[in-house]
């Protein structure tokens, strides 16, 4: 049996380690500002836990660092939220999820509208489209390769419902005849 490791003591929060970890956190992940400013909270709860440092001045040094961060450009929810919903898009999440998976990592109602409202400019229908994507994906309706399509119409109807997909779009999906009608619909390259 091998020895148990010791945890790691977490380092003391200071102002220039909260910027960076702040800088290392966004080189590695994109971001948006509430989703940063919770990690670097848990980084001062866990020093506060600790070392006894006082948890309202890491509440202002995080707040230094996020604005520092804005303003350098280093972080902009604007454009993570317009890259975070083609790379979500892409992969076949409905408009209702991408908007929930942005709210989940706080970015503000009006940028993700925005943000959608560009998407829709350039995609005719996404979310029709979106829901192509994802009948390709878990290869539901016309992508089925084995068994009885009509067997499995309603588990493929549930499953691109539970995708956030509207009823009218997935029997529009799981219904049509044959994939190449579906991929004449799309018109945005999901890449």
């Amino acid at each position: 049996m091998g020895r148990r490791r010791t945890p790691k003591k977490p380092r003391k929060a200071s102002p220039k380690s909260l910027e960076n970890a702040a800088i290392y956190y966004l080189k590695r992940y994109a971001s948006s500002a509430a989703n940063l400013k919770s990690v670097l909270m848990r980084r001062v709860l866990k020093s506060a836990g600790h070392h006894g440092t006082d948890v309202e001045e890491g509440r202002g040094w995080v707040d230094d660092v996020i604005f520092k961060l804005q303003n350098s450009g280093y972080l902009d929810d604007q454009k993570y939220a317009e890259t975070r919903i083609h790379s979500l898009y892409s992969r076949g999440l409905s408009l209702r999820a991408i908007r929930m998976k942005l709210s989940e990592k706080g970015v503000p109602v009006n940028i993700v509208t925005e943000a959608l409202r560009v998407l829709s400019e350039e995609a005719e229908n996404p979310e029709f489209q979106a829901a192509i994507i994802t009948a390709q994906r878990r290869k539901l309706g016309p992508y089925r390769t084995r068994g009885d399509r009509q067997e499995n119409r309603e588990r493929d109807l549930a499953s691109l419902a539970r995708g956030g997909f509207s009823y009218d779009i997935a029997v529009k999906v799981v219904d049509t005849d044959t994939a190449g009608e579906l991929e004449d619909y799309i018109t945005l390259d999901p890449s």
